[in-house]
């Protein structure tokens, strides 16, 4: 890999990318899809989440110069503004072409979830409504994942409802060690108006009401979950739940940090991969 593309994955944000990209490709895995669409799906996400994070550090390029954030190759002069600009574009248009392929209610579940990225970037991160863009765009992942193929099914309900549960926590675990930053810069999202200890308390219940819909998805309904199936529901959710207490212990009693963040990750992948292994209905 050249130094330029480095540089540029750098931008990208590529935790949440992967992450995104991984939940994304174990529901489509979870749901029956074959091997070539689960790839297409995830091909299509990890396109559009690189299109996202990187016009986050273009766009956010003088914001992220003024205050010295050193993690961002663009505001160290590492990296073109211009080179990050135009990648920004193509990986949104290969994006947009991918999409195509998945189907017409994934394709534009999709690039709905892919224009609420470009939203907040482009300015919702500043106003009140910078979560919308977050509990739209992880509210639709299980909707692109499950819905892609010619048979076009549904997520069912609580799925759609968990996945925009965890937008909340994954944008105020997301901001809370920018706060500082965020303020010198005139930046006043969600999060920002409640303050730390809000914004964190909220993004940590958040993941225990999401915990919550995932075990009534899984033991409730027509089509529950059985055997080990039950255990593996009742473990994910109490392993989310001590996370989310942990959670809530360092918001209260420390500074902000990433470890925040990669809670609220962690929890995610706990459950989207215990919903794969339980076998657990997501269709509606």
């Amino acid at each position: 890999m050249t130094s330029t593309a480095r540089l540029l994955l750098a931008s990208s944000h590529p935790g949440p990318t992967l992450t995104v990209t991984v939940l994304a490709a174990v529901i489509a895995s979870a749901v029956g899809h074959p091997a070539w669409l689960v790839v297409l799906v995830a091909a299509a996400v990890v396109a559009g989440q690189l299109s996202i994070g990187l016009a986050n550090d273009w766009i956010d390029a003088d914001r992220d110069r003024s205050v010295g954030r050193s993690d961002k190759p663009v505001a160290q002069g590492l990296v073109a503004v211009s080179t990050v600009r135009t990648v920004a574009f193509v990986t949104a248009g290969v994006a947009v072409v991918l999409s195509l392929f998945l189907g017409p209610v994934a394709a534009v579940a999709h690039l709905v979830l892919v224009g609420a990225g470009w939203a907040y970037d482009a300015g919702l991160k500043r106003s009140v409504w910078s979560v919308a863009p977050f509990v739209v765009a992880f509210g639709l992942l299980p909707v692109v994942a499950v819905a892609a193929g010619p048979a076009a099914q549904l997520p069912a309900p609580w799925a759609i409802a968990t996945g925009a549960v965890f937008g909340v926590a994954i944008h105020c675990t997301n901001v809370l060690p920018d706060l500082v930053d965020d303020a010198a810069t005139g930046v006043r999202g969600f999060p920002h108006r409640l303050g730390l200890h809000a914004a964190g308390v909220l993004a940590f219940a958040s993941l225990v009401v999401a915990a919550g819909l995932v075990l009534v998805g899984q033991l409730g309904g027509d089509d529950p979950v059985r055997g080990v199936g039950v255990v593996l529901a009742i473990v994910g959710t109490v392993v989310v739940v001590v996370l989310a207490v942990v959670g809530i212990r360092l918001v209260l009693t420390g500074p902000p940090t990433r470890t925040l963040f990669r809670l609220v990750i962690v929890s995610s992948l706990v459950l989207v991969v215990e919903l794969g292994f339980a076998g657990a209905r997501l269709v509606a």
